[in-house]
């Protein structure tokens, strides 16, 4: 495994984190879930990403379990506040109620005093910024988490957030996007004000849902048991379920082969060859899957193989940073 550190904090994080967004909880069994997270640990992996919206708060309970008598010093573990976690009107969004009780709920399912890293899972244009961020500062200077970060937020909104997070003087280090070979908006705006402003992009997503993994072939059904026939998921992944993307998706066969590597591995490395790229998130169902997918770590592609990359995806791949958030409402990665 290798580290870096996330954006220009003192913060170290593995550049492989695990995530169990529609997995723990949910897709898989708990025996399976903890498979995976014992895998991960065996591996090198020492950042856990998660969210109290995961499988309705059941997601943070089962890492929770998963990392118990873990040395807590030497983990990262994430999580995110946005999305509703109870049926009232104040169970949502990131006004200062809902923060301050969903913070305690966390820590509760996860077992610990503290995240290391809480973040908002999205954007809320119905609260005033500076209720947002004043209620974060008061979680870092309460000891329940060190740092700050935000999720799918557009640079314009990252810079807002920066400057008040200056006048806080609280930690705003992090955002966590969508970013895959396939999924480019963040390269136009996001990364270079990130860049400018220290933040690090901790990415979802870097497999695409699986569809850069070459498992879903053109005009094939896709296969059973996968994620796009989940009913959690398959919203996510159906943008990419097109002829055109799956017959250039196979097209990098050869390019993984070059690289010694499996498409899924070529597509994690792909990601973090981004010097804006402080860690991509993977998630799996399966021990073997976290195993695999790690080899991505360390690996520095040729720049003629990015070229050649570039060339096959850019034309179906998307790049317009007016898609920042534009996933579907139902989206919770």
């Amino acid at each position: 495994m290798e580290f870096r550190h996330l954006g220009r904090s003192g913060l170290i994080i593995s550049e492989i984190a695990y995530g169990n967004w529609l997995t723990h909880g949910s897709q898989v069994e708990e025996d399976a879930a903890v498979a995976c997270v014992r895998a991960a640990l065996d591996t090198g992996i020492t950042t856990f990403d998660t969210a109290d919206v995961y499988a309705e708060t059941r997601a943070e309970a089962v890492l929770g379990r998963a990392l118990k008598g873990e040395r807590r010093e030497g983990l990262e573990i994430l999580t995110k506040v946005y999305w509703p976690t109870g049926p009232g009107r104040n169970d949502r969004g990131l006004g200062r109620k809902h923060i301050m009780e969903s913070i305690n709920g966390s820590l509760r399912r996860l077992q610990t005093d503290y995240v290391d890293l809480y973040q908002t899972h999205r954007y809320d244009t119905s609260t005033p910024l500076e209720e947002t961020m004043t209620a974060f500062a008061d979680v870092v200077r309460s000891g329940k988490a060190h740092y700050i970060g935000v999720s799918e937020w557009t640079a314009e909104q990252i810079r807002a957030a920066h400057a008040l997070a200056q006048e806080l003087r609280i930690p705003l280090v992090s955002n966590q996007p969508q970013y895959s070979a396939l999924w480019r908006v963040i390269e136009a705006e996001v990364v270079p004000a990130c860049t400018e402003l220290g933040l690090g992009q901790i990415v979802f997503s870097p497999i695409a849902q699986g569809v850069l993994t070459g498992k879903y072939l053109p005009g094939r059904p896709v296969p059973e048991g996968s994620r796009a026939t989940d009913a959690n998921g398959s919203n996510f992944v159906t943008r990419y379920l097109r002829d055109d993307v799956l017959e250039r998706v196979q097209q990098l066969r050869p390019l993984a082969e070059e690289a010694g590597l499996s498409l899924a591995q070529l597509s994690v490395a792909w990601v973090l060859q981004n010097p804006n790229v402080s860690a991509a998130i993977i998630g799996a169902s399966r021990p073997e899957q976290v195993t695999e997918n790690v080899r991505a770590a360390g690996v520095k592609l040729d720049a003629e193989l990015l070229k050649r990359m570039d060339a096959v995806l850019a034309p179906v791949a998307e790049f317009d940073p007016a898609r920042t958030a534009a996933n579907s409402p139902k989206s919770r990665p």
